[in-house]
């Protein structure tokens, strides 16, 4: 039996695919230089529209980073992509009376339960000062009337830390820079600042212990509050 011959990719997939192969045989980091435009014509034996084409798509993506008066170099990995894929999709199922945003935040307290007890696990190796000097500090504010979100948001980032995993602090972002897009459409908070600060800290305190079952069950109790504003939220966004 015959089958139809596969379809070449196009010139631009190609030269993407050209561009990718060259950063990988030259072992390339981010944040190296790339060569130049017309080094990358010859090197690559494509049209400079080819090449330029395929630049500008791997920017979108983050594989390169073009820097205009500097060159092109490497890019740095970023979620930025999908924070934004993520938040316009959400909406999106917002309006269509679905709720994207809560199946992200089962996503994060799956994520975060086990996080909590890795760190368990690490024991004495966790450094949690960091973590407890942000609860200070968040409950300071709490004391003032509220809890900044730049607070609570630096508070997950430096508890984790310890377990040395630097996508750990991508993800942990790129669902907050998701619900950052879309705050004003998820109604005012129903905890007070004091809760909130207690929630964080229950959680400190939990892993600080040692006690696996109280630091999952206090992670469940922190997304609470997001769950009932997700609850609350009709089928339309205006």
């Amino acid at each position: 039996m015959s089958t139809a011959p596969r379809p070449r990719p196009s010139r631009a997939v190609e030269a993407q695919e050209g561009v990718k192969e060259l950063i990988l045989r030259r072992g390339l980091v981010a944040g190296d230089p790339l060569p130049t435009e017309s080094e990358l014509m010859e090197e690559l034996g494509i049209s400079r529209n080819s090449v330029r084409e395929a630049l500008k798509a791997l920017q979108a993506v983050g594989i390169v980073d073009i820097r205009h008066g500097f060159g092109m170099f490497v890019g740095r990995m970023s979620l930025a992509g999908l924070v934004d894929e993520l938040a316009f999709h959400s909406r999106i199922t917002l309006q269509g009376g679905m709720n994207n945003l809560a199946h992200l935040t089962e996503i994060r307290e799956l994520l975060e339960s086990s996080l909590v007890q890795r760190l368990i696990d690490l024991g004495d190796e966790a450094d949690l000062s960091p973590a407890a000097e942000v609860i200070a500090r968040m409950e300071a504010e709490a004391l003032l009337g509220q809890v900044s979100p730049e607070i609570d948001r630096l508070f997950h980032d430096l508890l984790y830390r310890p377990v040395g995993n630097p996508l750990v602090s991508q993800l942990l972002g790129a669902f907050w820079d998701v619900f950052d897009q879309l705050r004003d459409h998820l109604g005012a908070p129903d905890e007070s600042p004091a809760d909130v600060a207690r929630r964080h800290r229950d959680i400190l305190d939990a892993v600080t212990a040692g006690d696996r079952t109280a630091a999952v069950k206090a992670v469940y109790a922190h997304f609470n509050g997001v769950r009932n504003r997700l609850a609350r939220l009709g089928p339309k966004i205006d």
